[in-house]
């Protein structure tokens, strides 16, 4: 990784050495001879890296250079050098917000290594930042938007456990928001202030799953050509979100579960136990006590991940929302795009309503992202909508208009529950497990709706031997 690095020396056979080295690393080197100029240099220019003298001789001296950092660039990572004997006041330069010191005579891979490492920390540090000031934007708390029963159920939960340290096991089909929530629990939370870092464990390599979790030492394995902080110590202080937590191999299961229970880790390739102090939310939407019973997800990590749990509906089962979502969704695009919000017109947005949203709040924002750009006037119509109805258009029973509009609203949806899990039940021969993997619900949540239709998985059964 490129830096732009300042090196403060007032020696000048070791200010050139230092910058040859930090070239060759492919860092962008600048030199300051002492103190007055560097801090110049600082208030006038952004460095990565600051690695200066503790002793500059007259004038400003290392510990003014490192105030003047970290008064200019909270974000600027500061370096000591050392002479002998004066260890004592590099640790209390490190309690200034040095990140780190090196003694003269210094080695030239221990100076590599503590560069990358204090640059590491920091670019980590800002994406966390970034990432923090992203999320509370687009995905805060206020984000979350529901007015129905199943999403106030789930915003009293934030509420009630946000403050403490609980683990939270989040459960939802593909696209409902889980990151959502994860990050709405820490940002009501007193680490709000500490990083926030998910985790798609999914996507990691099986190979290098555990170094990017618990961090590896130079050397390691082949291609470890430098020491590395996993996520689990990125998070130290704060909350860790591991999303898709069912796709985990059991022998990563194993070690999250030590963290969980011991609070503590190992690098890959080192003995060295270190500390975190992080508060796990994971996520998932793959049946985990099935999988328990099936020795494909450990029972002991099932039960620490779940203290509390959280169920995320799907779109389909909260329609009543959609009308503030997609209010939601068209301001975002165009402040995003800095364009007018487009409106959406009563056609446009009943057919929205009769999609099944096999993808739901995910695919509704892909969906009205299109649609905001593609509309040639300033109204989004349902010609305008490009859905696909192979994938989840149903037909939604028509209400009786008779009835009072949250009466005849709860009879359309429990009609199209009925008709959209009796179909799929019938695919599936009645089998619950294989109907909730397919449709991507829990398989508990299934069971406990088909006793509220009042249907009967083995009748499904009987049908298809017959």
């Amino acid at each position: 990784m490129s830096a732009k690095i300042l090196v403060v020396e007032d020696e000048h056979a070791i200010r050139l050495a230092l910058k040859g080295l930090l070239t060759r690393e492919g860092h962008d080197v600048e030199l300051a001879e002492n103190g007055e100029i560097a801090t110049e240099r600082i208030r006038n220019e952004v460095f990565d890296l600051v690695i200066t003298d503790l002793a500059l001789g007259r004038g400003a001296s290392g510990m003014d250079v490192l105030c003047a950092a970290k008064e200019e660039g909270p974000e600027t990572a500061v370096v000591m050098i050392t002479a002998h004997g004066s260890e004592k006041i590099a640790v209390e330069a490190m309690k200034s917000g040095a990140d780190d010191y090196v003694p003269k005579p210094f080695d030239n891979d221990e100076l590599r290594v503590v560069v990358a490492r204090s640059l590491e920390r920091h670019r980590l540090e800002r994406e966390n930042r970034l990432l923090r000031e992203q999320l509370q934007r687009d995905y805060g708390f206020d984000q979350l938007i529901g007015s129905g029963a199943p999403m106030r159920r789930v915003f009293e939960t934030i509420q009630k456990v946000a403050e403490t340290d609980l683990s939270v096991l989040i459960r939802g089909e593909s696209g409902t928001g889980k990151e959502l929530v994860a990050q709405a629990l820490h940002s009501a939370s007193s680490r709000r202030s500490r990083p926030f870092v998910a985790v798609n464990c999914a996507a990691i390599n099986r190979e290098l799953v555990e170094s990017e979790l618990f961090g590896h030492e130079k050397g390691a394995f082949t291609g470890a050509d430098a020491r590395r902080i996993g996520r689990f110590e990125a998070a130290h202080g704060g909350t860790i979100f591991l999303d898709e937590i069912g796709d985990m191999a059991l022998e990563t299961q194993a070690k999250v579960l030590r963290v969980l229970e011991e609070r503590k880790l190992e690098r890959v390739g080192s003995t060295t136990t270190i500390e975190v102090d992080v508060r796990v939310v994971s996520a998932t939407h793959r049946d985990l006590e099935g999988a328990s019973r099936a020795k494909e997800f450990r029972e002991d990590l099932y039960y620490r991940l779940k203290v509390i749990e959280i169920e995320l509906p799907a779109l389909r089962e909260r329609i009543e929302d959609l009308a503030a979502l997609t209010e939601r969704f068209l301001g975002q695009v165009a402040e995003r795009l800095d364009r007018e919000k487009k409106t959406i017109d009563a056609g446009a947005l009943a057919r929205l309503s009769r999609h099944g949203w096999p993808g739901n709040v995910r695919e509704l924002r892909n969906v009205l992202e299109r649609s905001a750009v593609l509309a040639s006037g300033p109204e989004i119509r349902e010609c305008d909508l490009q859905l696909d109805a192979s994938i989840g258009d149903v037909q939604t029973p028509t209400p009786d208009l008779d009835l009072p509009f949250a009466d005849a609203k709860r009879q359309a949806v429990e009609g199209f529950e009925r008709q959209f899990l009796s179909q799929a039940l019938r695919e599936h021969e009645g089998n619950v497990s294989r109907t909730a993997n397919a449709i991507g619900m829990v398989r508990q949540s299934l069971q406990q709706k088909i006793r509220e239709l009042g249907l009967r998985a083995d009748e499904f059964r009987r049908r298809a031997r017959d």
